[in-house]
């Protein structure tokens, strides 16, 4: 499930003509340090790990959408960001990663 969800996110961010191809490319770099650190967290807590899969998947796709409904958009930020803040401490890279994402998918006017 985990890869899948991760192959999803990429390929709707390859596939997408809406984001700048700058934007573009940070955030397909961004998800690339996530999946090595989901899959470290999926070792020791495979249920977390899905979960923030999910959320970026989700996060990604509200972001990447044509007719974009910020108030969803926020909704699924704060979602991933819950779901990644019990690590805060353990997985600090981690949790940076996903503030960055956070940052460019709802700052960057997509």
């Amino acid at each position: 499930m985990l890869q899948d969800t991760l192959k999803r996110i990429e390929a709707n961010l390859a596939g997408n003509e809406t984001i700048p191809e700058e934007r573009k490319n940070e955030l397909i770099d961004l998800v690339d340090k996530l999946k090595d650190e989901i899959k470290q967290l999926k070792t020791t807590h495979s249920e977390d790990a899905d979960s923030i899969a999910s959320y970026t998947e989700s996060s990604v796709r509200e972001a990447t959408r044509t007719d974009r409904d910020d108030v969803l958009l926020q909704h699924t930020l704060d979602g991933l960001s819950l779901s990644v803040r019990r690590f805060e401490v353990s997985h600090p890279t981690m949790m940076n990663i996903i503030n960055t994402i956070s940052q460019v998918l709802s700052g960057s006017g997509i």
